[in-house]
């Protein structure tokens, strides 16, 4: 059984943290690291509104089911501000239910911040603002799902919670946690051993099953992973009549907002170089990308679909990718492969291939032309550009020299009027529009392509 924490006790507050707060952070932080899920326990008034909305539900659904089909399973999906359809029909509560869900949820996330000795309102930025605007529609959803008895062991599944893809090895949520309350037992978790467990198994219709999703795990850098879950393929159903009916709160962040790690940095945590900040919206495109890749894979193929769905870049394949070095060595085998580098030294050593395993005879390397000149092409461009970025940083470092002693000059005469006209028209920088640099405003650079370029004030305004 998940260990409880009350959501009274992580609630943020103003003052001194007391030891309660300080125990139930650490519990919540615990459970999640041991086991990839901990569990909420609601307050009176809550737990009310969450067994009203699961019964209204369960309602509905089966009132639906008579027009639809007997034993078809149902999912709805709410948005806040989304305004309904004449032929739109919503089961009852859900915005009481969405407003409760989505409390304890932001809870949630600023008891895991402290933990990572963040600011509790560090993801903020990521969220919706509390209450939504006028005539914006929320980027969280909640998800009513209902299962008869009937579609046991997992068959016609559409998602354990509802809304996601089946897939072999277990679902993955794409946004920052997620929160499920459910009638009956019926999701299992994968712990970080790897052992799938019944996580619902002692929980109340008043309780809430806390799991992290990808995209909390870009933002804090891989330190709170996202927890792997599917449907028990033996739930039991409820006494009442048979099958499942559980509502899902994920508290997703904003497509125009910015998956960043720089405050897990700032607290002193090491950040691997794959997390680089990331759009929301291209963030949850590649998730799209890789899952319609994955979606229906056998289990020994899961791994090496995930790998192959990947597109490499014309640099990576014109690489050696054990130096890194461009391929103006390149040699082809016997096999029909070709290498250059440190890997041609290691298929010589070895006399095998180390794409197909084939065997090669070390005499008959020939030299691939081809590859060799489209690599020594893709060399010069980025010797070029590179060139070109060095002239174009001697160029602003000498026009910041000579407008520095004309503004401090202006400044000491009083002069405010004056603006910087020569350089605030017509900027040039190192880089075009869509690609990635990373900004870092303490030193005012900008770095990009594996170098970091200096912005003066004058232009670091504009830039900004």
């Amino acid at each position: 059984m998940l260990p409880r924490v009350r959501l009274s006790d992580v609630a943020p507050y103003d003052g001194a943290p007391a030891g309660p707060y300080l125990k139930a952070v650490e519990a919540l932080s615990g459970s999640l690291m041991r086991h990839n899920a901990a569990v909420i326990e609601l307050g009176s008034e809550d737990a009310a509104i969450m067994r009203c909305g699961l019964e209204a539900a369960r309602l509905y659904f089966r009132t639906k089911s008579q027009t639809v089909g007997k034993g078809s399973r149902g999912v709805y999906m709410y948005r806040a501000g989304r305004a309904l359809e004449d032929w739109d029909s919503s089961p009852p509560c859900m915005a009481d239910i969405f407003r409760c869900m989505g409390k304890a949820a932001r809870a949630a996330l600023f008891a895991i911040a402290r933990h990572l000795r963040l600011r509790s309102d560090v993801f903020n930025h990521l969220l919706d603002d509390t209450p939504l605007p006028a005539n914006e529609v929320s980027s969280s959803v909640l998800v009513a799902t209902y299962s008869p008895a009937s579609l046991q062991n997992g068959k016609g599944a559409i998602g354990a919670i509802g809304g996601g893809k089946p897939a072999m090895n277990g679902e993955v949520e794409k946004g920052l946690l997620t929160l499920i309350s459910s009638d009956s037992p019926g999701l299992q978790v994968c712990d970080p051993n790897g052992r799938w467990y019944l996580a619902d198994g002692g929980s109340a219709p008043g309780d809430l099953l806390l799991i992290t999703g990808k995209a909390l795990s870009h933002a804090t850098a891989g330190l709170r992973p996202a927890a792997l879950y599917r449907a028990a393929p033996d739930f039991v159903s409820c006494s009442n009549g048979g099958g499942r009916t559980s509502l899902a709160f994920r508290l997703m962040p904003q497509g125009n907002a910015i998956l960043d790690c720089s405050p897990i940095a700032a607290a002193g945590h090491v950040i691997p170089q794959s997390y680089v900040p990331i759009s929301v919206s291209q963030f949850m495109d590649d998730l799209s990308a890789e899952e319609d890749g994955l979606c229906n894979r056998s289990d020994n193929t899961y791994l090496v679909q995930n790998n192959l769905n990947k597109e490499p870049s014309l640099r990576s394949v014109l690489s050696d990718p054990l130096s890194g070095a461009f391929l103006d060595d390149a040699m082809v085998v016997s096999c029909g492969h070709s290498f250059g580098g440190l890997m041609l030294r290691k298929v010589i050593d070895t006399s095998r291939c180390t794409i197909c395993s084939a065997e090669i005879e070390t005499g008959s390397l020939v030299p691939n032309l081809a590859l060799r000149a489209a690599a020594v092409a893709i060399k010069q461009e980025d010797d070029r550009r590179l060139f070109h970025n060095a002239a174009l940083r001697k160029r602003r470092k000498e026009m910041g020299d000579q407008m520095d002693p004309m503004r401090r000059s202006n400044r000491e005469n009083g002069d405010a009027t004056t603006t910087d006209d020569g350089l605030n028209r017509g900027v040039q920088y190192p880089f075009s529009v869509n690609e990635k640099v990373l900004i870092k405003e303490d030193t005012r650079e900008v770095c990009w392509e594996g170098s970091c370029h200096h912005i003066p004030m004058s232009q670091w305004l504009v830039f900004a």
